[in-house]
């Protein structure tokens, strides 16, 4: 078994006035060689977005980009035709392919919006661009893990191009449960998005990242109530 433990407070961070933004792997001008990565996992962006502002139109390409808003709403609109609003309790899914341009607006004038971007490197290069988006809140489950993301279009929640899956644990205070990998070669990036937690012997508070990988599973435990994405992804690069 191998682990990796990033502090909250160790993420890179940027202030533009309208957005603030945590990074925990290396992102924009924040650069650690040390941090560029979790297996595919290229970008986890924690993100604040003042009232009535937002991101310009501007490209991505072969890219799965997934975005989990905690707080507000967020409009999309990409040049593939989409216009849409996700809130707390969605989850957004654009695979970039071959190229898709899009642009992101906290769509409320009096109130902020807090999102995770997350970046999964595809094993599918130049595909078709596709938007996605669902309510994982009909799908909500206490002291078990949510399936909100896989590489199957039949599964429960979202899908990318790629071998990866995605769970949201929401666990009472005490309870625990067992993590068991979907492929062995496959890694699990752990993410605090609120309360506390422990994989081991290792304490995890808000904001901070575990991985593990080089095992068939582990135990998580809730030290107080929590909030938990689990990002389960292939540790090689694609070649």
């Amino acid at each position: 078994m191998k682990t990796v433990y990033h502090k909250a407070d160790s993420r890179g961070y940027a202030d533009h006035g309208w957005l603030k933004s945590h990074h925990t792997f290396s992102f924009a001008n924040y650069y650690n060689p040390e941090r560029m990565n979790f297996g595919v996992l290229r970008v986890l962006n924690d993100d604040q977005v003042a009232s009535g502002m937002g991101f310009g139109k501007h490209p991505h390409r072969d890219m799965e980009i997934v975005s989990i808003p905690l707080e507000g709403d967020l409009e999309h609109q990409d040049s593939i035709g989409t216009t849409a609003v996700i809130k707390k309790g969605e989850i957004q899914v654009m695979s970039a392919g071959t190229g898709v341009q899009h642009s992101e607006y906290n769509k409320n004038k009096d109130e902020i919006v807090k999102f995770l971007q997350i970046w999964i490197i595809p094993n599918k290069m130049n595909v078709e661009p596709r938007y996605d988006q669902i309510s994982i809140k009909e799908g909500e489950k206490r002291n078990d893990f949510q399936q909100i993301l896989s590489p199957n279009q039949d599964d429960e929640g979202v899908w990318i191009h790629q071998n990866a899956w995605f769970n949201l644990a929401k666990f009472d205070k005490g309870n625990a449960k067992k993590y068991q990998m979907h492929d062995p070669n496959n890694g699990v990036y752990i993410f605090v998005l609120k309360g506390s937690a422990k994989v081991g012997d290792q304490h995890l508070e808000t904001r901070d990242g575990f991985g593990i990988w080089e095992t068939e599973g582990f135990t998580l435990e809730a030290t107080d109530d929590s909030e938990i994405l689990l990002m389960e992804v292939p540790m090689e690069l694609p070649q």
